[in-house]
């Protein structure tokens, strides 16, 4: 089958801890949340940032344990696999569901980042079609994963220092701006928070709901775990990785949703639209809005990049727990990519690009509708995960762990049922409801087909074994 390579190193992690969640929804989806919940939208991104901040210490202590069975066990390590977690902690239904839903989410997304890649190159250059923009930017991305892991991990780490650099540009220039300190500004003060409507103008029910499109916008960072599994030294790279992930969300997300409604009035929508391009742009730099959309462009091929990496890797490890053609198990390159899985998810990607020309309103919109809710059933499944897992390794080990979640178990059943609140929160927010339906539909059939293909399989050897008899 071969082995994957072990040639990601620790700058590479750190940049892909944070890469995975900073794409469209922090600089465009930002002012949208700020619109619909006023000022107080800094409490959903803080409450948000913090569940994928324990989801990620879950994944670690997991990951983390794992490398220490493995070890005494002598097998194979089960690094960063939330399908091999759930199927081995929760039973071989949880794997199969997880494991699909994860691929096919990230399918989607890089079908999705293809579209619109298409489109922003077509506004710029007329002469260029959608299409030919979003396949050839999608080729290419397909022949850097397929180099090498390691050619994926540098294109990524400088695509995600990119964003990394112009975030912290905004957020200096912001907070100068805020304290009075930056030339041709007058800062307006706290009581921009409550001179517009209050701090909560729109009530408290806002608060909670916006949490829901905040974890879809910024879910990702778990991929650093997955990436780990390829890096020099797994243990203290994933430790790194989480850690890293605390700092960053809580200052890139928290840290600019801060800055905007202390500089930006929170009902007008025209600066919104554009809340970073805008808040440079009254800090005296004209060209602000044509870099923040090149910044945009370069998120989009980074979670394209991100995205076509992480499923390639769930395919590939599903393949080799049996939940997926035994093909894509291979890995038949020099330089240890797992080549069949990266083109199988790349043309399924492609047909989900496709289908974004040919049904826009219709197909595509029934996936996309499917993508945030079945990202929090993953989170969902992963904590349970998490809590079987510890019971488990205390039992059986006698080592401590690199990386623990903090209260356990009572802070693990706390997210649970968080995450299940905020899964069903999608019932009362009108624009939610079919995404709510749709991913619910997709939970329940997978789970069914499942064990429908159980049944099958289970039939075949009594079914060879009676031909052979009658044969006889």
């Amino acid at each position: 089958m071969g082995t994957l390579q072990k040639s990601l190193r620790t700058r590479h992690i750190t940049m892909i801890s944070i890469g995975g969640v900073i794409g469209t929804g922090l600089f465009v989806g930002t002012g949208k949340n700020i619109l619909s919940t006023g000022p107080a939208a800094v409490v959903s991104y803080a409450i948000a940032c913090l569940l994928i901040v324990l989801v990620m210490q879950m994944v670690g202590e997991m990951a983390a344990g794992e490398i220490v069975l493995g070890k005494k066990s002598g097998g194979s390590v089960e690094l960063g696999s939330f399908a091999s977690y759930a199927g081995k902690y929760i039973g071989p239904w949880a794997g199969f569901t997880v494991g699909w839903l994860y691929w096919a989410s990230w399918v989607f997304i890089v079908g999705l980042e293809a579209a619109l890649i298409g489109g922003m190159l077509h506004n710029w250059f007329p002469v260029i079609p959608i299409w030919v923009g979003s396949v050839g930017v999608t080729l290419l991305m397909t022949i850097i994963n397929i180099y090498s892991v390691k050619s994926f991990g540098e294109f990524e780490y400088w695509l995600s220092f990119i964003k990394v650099t112009a975030i912290i540009v905004f957020l200096v220039v912001g907070t100068a701006m805020i304290f009075g300190i930056w030339p041709n500004y007058e800062p307006k003060g706290l009581g921009i928070l409550t001179g517009y409507g209050g701090f909560a103008p729109n009530g408290i029910v806002p608060i909670l709901t916006a949490i829901v499109f905040v974890i879809f916008s910024i879910c990702g960072a778990e991929v650093a775990a997955i990436a780990a599994a390829e890096s020099d030294n797994p243990a203290k790279n994933i430790v790194r990785a989480i850690r890293n992930v605390v700092f960053r969300l809580g200052l890139f997300f928290v840290g600019s949703v801060a800055i905007m409604i202390m500089i930006l009035p929170w009902n007008d929508s025209k600066l919104l639209a554009a809340p970073y391009a805008n808040i440079l742009t009254i800090a005296g730099l004209p060209i602000a809005a044509q870099i923040i959309q090149v910044v945009i462009f370069i998120s989009l091929i980074s979670v394209l990049n991100s995205a076509l990496y992480t499923s390639s890797r769930m395919l590939l490890e599903m393949a080799r727990q049996g939940n997926a053609p035994k093909i894509f198990s291979y890995i038949k390159n020099r330089r240890g990519a797992p080549v069949p899985a990266i083109i199988g998810s790349t043309v399924v990607a492609y047909i989900c690009a496709m289908l974004y020309f040919i049904s826009p309103e219709v197909i595509f919109y029934f996936l996309g509708n499917c993508v945030g809710g079945l990202m929090i059933v993953v989170y969902i499944f992963i904590a349970i995960s998490q809590i079987r897992f510890r019971r488990y390794y205390d039992n059986v080990s006698g080592e401590r762990l690199s990386i623990k979640m903090w209260l356990f178990p009572y802070l693990s059943y706390v997210i649970i049922g968080i995450l299940t609140v905020v899964y069903l929160c999608q019932m009362i927010i009108e624009s939610l409801r079919p995404q709510f339906y749709l991913s619910t539909l997709v939970l329940i059939g997978s789970i069914v087909l499942f064990f429908i293909m159980r049944k099958v399989s289970s039939r075949r050897p009594v079914e060879q074994i009676e031909e052979k008899l009658i044969s006889e």
